[in-house]
């Protein structure tokens, strides 16, 4: 591992999606073409919140982005630019304890070449 390495550590993006077809839009091009996060998962959530004076009770995709500390910004940046809501949600999770062969393997497929 490089001194580089030693000092990546590694991040999880939330955010909610409306179907599972808005998230894999973008999945490919964030994780193959971008580089910008290893891998993406995702699961049916049923959300509620209070959006324009109205509680919201909905059905959506949860999407945990998996990525390293310096693609972490601009996979921010580009989930939001691509997001089909007004205000996506965009939380910023530190990996507090990840395996070192996982953290080799987030480095090297967020890392382009």
């Amino acid at each position: 591992m490089t001194v580089k390495q030693k000092r990546q550590s590694g991040i999880i993006i939330i955010s909610t999606f409306p179907d599972q077809e808005s998230i894999l839009k973008i999945a490919k091009d964030l994780i193959i073409n971008k580089k910008l996060c290893a891998c993406i998962n995702l699961t049916k959530t049923r959300s509620l919140y209070l959006w324009k004076d109205t509680l919201e009770d909905q059905e959506e995709f949860i999407a945990f982005f998996k990525t390293t500390k310096l693609s972490a910004d601009k996979l921010k940046s580009e989930i939001k630019k691509m997001h089909p809501y007004e205000v996506p949600e965009i939380v910023e999770l530190k990996m507090n304890d990840v395996s070192k062969s996982y953290m080799s393997w987030m480095i090297e497929v967020t890392t382009k070449t």
